[in-house]
């Protein structure tokens, strides 16, 4: 719900949104580069949201590339572009609690890096795994297809596009 709030809120400042993609589990890049992410914790029965957005600048990263909204347009006002998210994220809790899961996992599918794009994942306490991106369960894991034809899902990790990898 939360990244499809934020693609939702960022994809209308843009005058090519086909560059805009969502990258399993947290990432928005744009033009192949991070723009936006998103960390979610769990207290108590509640999930905390945590989104950050590069709107003015980008932060150099070493291990990958970023970027920020202004490289693509006017820098968009903070309080309108809160306003618009907090909207959009609205809107998204309002159809999953309507429709539930599996729209949402199908519409996150349709903006993501398309099926077959190379992966590298380092879940947690595992060593790196790569794979080809195989779509998502129908609960949003992961699903990575393996070198062997397996199909291993993940539930938590580290993602990185092949193409992000420095």
């Amino acid at each position: 719900m939360a990244a499809l709030a934020l693609y939702e809120t960022v994809q209308p400042l843009l005058s090519n949104a086909a560059d805009l993609k969502l990258k399993w589990p947290n990432d928005l890049l744009l033009g192949g580069a991070k723009v936006a992410g998103i960390l979610l914790e769990r207290e108590a029965q509640a999930i905390v949201v945590g989104i950050g957005v590069n709107l003015a600048i980008a932060p150099d990263l070493t291990d990958r590339r970023t970027t920020a909204l202004s490289r693509f347009g006017p820098t968009p006002d903070r309080d309108l572009f809160a306003n618009s998210l907090a909207n959009h994220f609205a809107r998204e809790v309002e159809r999953w609690r309507t429709y539930g899961i599996e729209p949402l996992v199908r519409r996150w599918e349709t903006v993501a890096h398309p099926p077959g794009s190379e992966l590298c994942v380092n879940p947690p306490g595992e060593e790196q795994i790569r794979g080809t991106f195989a779509g998502l369960t129908e609960t949003g894991a992961l699903r990575l297809r393996l070198s062997s034809g397996d199909e291993r899902i993940i539930h938590a990790g580290d993602v990185m596009l092949a193409s992000e990898e420095s």
